[in-house]
């Protein structure tokens, strides 16, 4: 189908520009003056600014949430932008969609932390979530990875990284557009050229956002690079892939979940037609794209 109509205004309003290096601090800022003030965000029961073993975690818990699953969020950025404040309403719509607390990670970012720190911080956070110092009354069911984008990428390494270490509580994982592949070469998915150009992310661009990640030692033929690499992914929590129609990365997360699936893993693939890269983070008040946090809660729930 077409692009949605909101998306394609909105797309429509923005000043083309040549891809080249970029600036952190800049798009840091920029991203921080779109933030929706306090008083205009969804209501929860409680939100509460933490201390994980050294991460800092925004904890959102909704009403009625006694013993419940804990979600652990890794906001997307293109590893180098992104905070508690740009996530915040993600976090609340899927708290209030699931009934779990969700724990949104503000973990260290390129350039000034290089790989592996961001990795570390989101790991320590799953950790400490389920930690009687935590406090946050786990009922040992339910424990979800869930990100976006960059987050997704994080959602799937962090998956592994626990799982090699003998951490086996990790439940279900949630990927939303994930960039599970940080090898960029036009010729291995149809989508970096199908959806090159127009529809806000753009493939001559992911080279310079990710250039920060990359050149602090992050190698896209590294599995905890790229995850779609991992030799073995038997064991893997099971997983729901969101991806979008108009963008350049649709197709390798939809070859991550074929992946998971080769490997013995349920892993559930949606595609949201009319949509394009960053829609949930962006237009998920859209109708059409609002159903996403009822469909991670089924998902959650043992749904299909």
């Amino acid at each position: 189908m077409a692009l949605h109509p909101t998306v394609a205004g909105f797309l429509a309003t923005l000043p083309h520009h040549e891809h080249g290096p970029v600036d952190p601090h800049a798009l840091r800022v920029e991203e921080a003056g779109q933030v929706t003030p306090l008083e205009d965000r969804l209501p929860v029961h409680s939100v509460e600014d933490r201390d994980a073993n050294g991460v800092p975690v925004r904890v959102i818990t909704p009403a009625g949430a006694d013993q419940v699953g804990i979600i652990v969020y890794f906001h997307g950025g293109a590893f180098l932008r992104g905070s508690l404040e740009t996530h915040d309403h993600i976090a609340r719509e899927l708290a209030n969609a699931t009934g779990m607390r969700v724990v949104l990670v503000d973990y260290r970012l390129a350039p000034e932390h290089a790989f592996p720190a961001a990795l570390d911080d989101c790991a320590t956070v799953v950790r400490w979530a389920v930690s009687p110092e935590a406090g946050l009354a786990w009922d040992g069911t339910t424990l979800a990875l869930a990100g976006d984008s960059s987050g997704g990428n994080f959602v799937a390494v962090t998956a592994a990284d626990l799982l090699d270490a003998g951490f086996n509580q990790v439940t279900h994982q949630v990927l939303l557009y994930p960039s599970v592949d940080l090898d960029f070469d036009e010729t291995r998915y149809a989508s970096l050229r199908e959806n090159a150009v127009g529809y806000g992310l753009e493939t001559a661009g992911l080279k310079y956002h990710n250039a920060f990640y990359l050149d602090g030692g992050a190698d896209p033929a590294d599995p905890r690079v790229s995850p779609i690499k991992r030799d073995d992914l038997a064991g893997l929590p099971q997983a729901l892939v969101v991806t979008a129609e108009y963008d350049p990365l649709r197709d390798e997360g939809e070859a991550y979940a074929e992946r998971l699936r080769a490997a013995g893993v349920p892993a559930i693939t949606r595609r949201w037609e009319g949509a394009q890269h960053g829609f949930v983070q962006f237009f998920g008040w859209v109708p059409e794209f609002h159903p996403v946090y009822d469909e991670v809660a089924q998902f959650l729930r043992g749904g299909k």
